[in-house]
């Protein structure tokens, strides 16, 4: 009788632990709070629009392609699939591109060269880094050391050197052109990359980046290597 007893007394006390237990982690557990300042969300926000305005303008580009098949695909497709193959060939980075842009010149700091440092390749990352600045902006392209920079290009080390689409990139100095859309938003681009905090991590390497005035005609060269299409098939006709 006394074991029955103390058996039941020890599961309620077994089940008054856990409820205490749980109240106080529900009570001492608080949600993650967002600490980002006004300026960081408004930041954020401003990505988030431009993304959105960005999938806009590709969703319409799509529209007026579709347009086109639909409406003279019956009386001159080949010309309607040649006119497209050309549109995929200029956002593909396959052609040549004029247009307003900047000129930045990576060199080494005035500092590294009065002391005799030794001058390293500028690290992948930081690389990586740069571009992913520059990219903030809409309808850039962009040439690093005369290589041209498209969806598919990969940055990273090989065997010690920084490479730019399988090619090692010069020890600094080098020049990275940019064109944009129109000159006021070379301009705009021109103000974000001469006041960027970009500029610290550079130093830190022994490195400076010189941003030019904004042109009018800058041309930037095609991207130089051939497509594979060796994971590519034929589709057979029923």
């Amino acid at each position: 009788m006394k074991k029955r007893i103390l058996s039941r007394f020890t599961v309620i006390l077994f089940v008054i632990g856990f409820m205490v237990a749980t109240q106080y982690n529900t009570i001492n557990t608080s949600d993650t709070r967002d600490t980002r300042d006004t300026w960081e969300i408004r930041q954020e926000l401003s990505r988030e629009k431009q993304i959105h305005s960005e999938l806009l303008s590709e969703i319409s580009l799509l529209d007026e392609t579709l347009g086109k098949y639909t409406g003279e695909a019956a009386e001159d497709p080949e010309n309607i699939l040649q006119e497209t193959v050309e549109e995929l060939r200029i956002l593909a980075g396959l052609t040549e591109v004029t247009g307003s842009g900047i000129t930045l010149e990576v060199r080494p700091s005035l500092e590294a060269v009065a002391m005799g440092t030794d001058i390293m390749e500028i690290p992948p990352d930081l690389l990586i880094r740069l571009v992913n600045e520059i990219n903030r902006f809409n309808s850039i392209e962009m040439t690093i050391s005369g290589q041209r920079i498209i969806n598919t290009t990969a940055i990273r080390d090989i065997n010690g050197y920084t490479t730019v689409n399988g090619e090692r990139i010069s020890t600094p100095p080098f020049a990275i052109e940019i064109t944009t859309g129109n000159m006021e938003e070379t301009r705009k681009l021109f103000s974000h990359l001469t006041a960027s905090e970009i500029h610290d991590d550079f130093y830190i390497d022994d490195l400076t980046i010189a941003v030019s005035e904004p042109q009018e005609q800058l041309t930037l060269p095609p991207f130089g290597e051939d497509w594979s299409a060796a994971h590519l098939e034929a589709l057979e006709e029923e």
